[in-house]
């Protein structure tokens, strides 16, 4: 009767653990119903679909373009072109290529944004294209931000546009 119990105990764990609010990496069109989907060429604004399924709740990253250029390390300032989505409706809430302003994250790791962005930028090359699921304790926690609501996941889509590493004086031609 004990070894049932473990068994059944078991079990459920593991459907648990299989759930789509676990899962590491999301983006692209992958096959699982619980990814978020990404579509348009780096460079333009891309659209984006968000599953209706439970939001993650660890950061997530997925390059969807690898870029070429040098890789983003704390303190480094990066320009980012970005959207933003959010998890609970899936709607647009903002995007740079709407102003046609870059955006600049200076001290990666110590930037002035939001937690999920310093440790999400970390990595991502110049030319590339990462998509970002930031969970609530990332982003703007409970108390929400503009059209931000209380305990949302955020979906970020970014371009890194251009990269000056830290110590330098001009932006890097990556390569």
């Amino acid at each position: 009767m004990r070894t049932y119990r473990l068994l059944i105990v078991l079990a459920a764990s593991a459907l648990l653990a299989a759930g789509c609010g676990d899962k590491k990496d999301s983006g692209g069109s992958a096959s699982g119903s619980c990814d978020v989907s990404v579509s348009g060429d780096q460079g333009k604004k891309p659209q984006v679909s968000v599953p209706k399924c439970a939001a993650p709740t660890a950061l997530q990253t997925k390059d969807l373009i690898t870029g070429s250029g040098d890789a983003v390390r704390a303190g480094d300032t990066v320009a980012v072109n970005y959207t933003l989505y959010t998890w609970s409706d899936g709607k647009s809430v903002e995007s740079s290529y709407d102003s046609g302003q870059s955006f600049p994250v200076e001290n990666v790791g110590q930037a002035q944004v939001i937690d999920g962005w310093n440790k999400g930028l970390v990595g991502l090359r110049k030319g590339g294209r990462r998509l970002l699921v930031v969970p609530p304790s990332l982003g703007y926690g409970a108390q929400g931000s503009g059209p931000i609501g209380p305990n949302e996941t955020l979906v970020f889509v970014i371009d890194a546009v251009n990269l000056t590493p830290s110590g330098k004086l001009g932006p890097s031609t990556g390569g």
